[in-house]
């Protein structure tokens, strides 16, 4: 019997706590919206599903193939690495092209990374967002004095520092 009575009580406590919760629950929510807004709502949606359906894309994004490693020196030793990966974004149809450049735009790529690395840009807070800014206009630049105007924005989807 002395066993039965924790049992019994959790069981009452269960059954108070769960009836509480049941009748102590808040009103369900009434609508917002009359049913002229809802109908508006209704067609709003279906325009913007239409759009989007027949609106076809202007630009694709070129994955580099490799991450770009670069070492960030101090005092002549490497103080740390620092790994990246980059895409592009390009007017459509241009990936081809990318891809049979893509040794000369990591080459010129790597260059700026260095340059950045050299100056400080990997010290400190290095993802924030004036430096990040000021890395990709470089990283833009540079990409198109290689494929012209048909590269739009770089995008950073990785990046990681490791101190050595």
């Amino acid at each position: 019997m002395r066993k039965l009575i924790p049992v019994i009580l959790a069981l009452i406590g269960l059954a108070a706590g769960g009836g509480a919760g049941y009748f102590l629950r808040p009103p369900p929510e009434e609508a917002s919206h009359d049913e002229a807004d809802a109908c508006v709502d209704v067609q709003h949606a279906a325009e913007v599903a239409h759009d989007v359906v027949e609106g076809e894309p202007t630009t694709e994004f070129v994955k580099l193939n490799n991450q770009f490693v670069v070492p960030v020196v101090r005092e002549g030793r490497v103080s740390a690495l620092v790994i990246m990966s980059l895409s592009l974004e390009v007017k459509l149809g241009m990936t081809e092209k990318v891809y049979r450049s893509e040794p000369k735009v990591r080459d010129a790529l790597l260059q700026v990374l260095f340059d950045h690395a050299n100056s400080g840009g990997f010290d400190g807070n290095f993802t924030g967002s004036t430096n990040m800014e000021r890395l990709r206009v470089a990283l833009l630049e540079v990409s198109q004095n290689i494929l012209g105007d048909s590269i739009l924005s770089i995008l950073v989807s990785d990046i990681v520092r490791q101190d050595v």
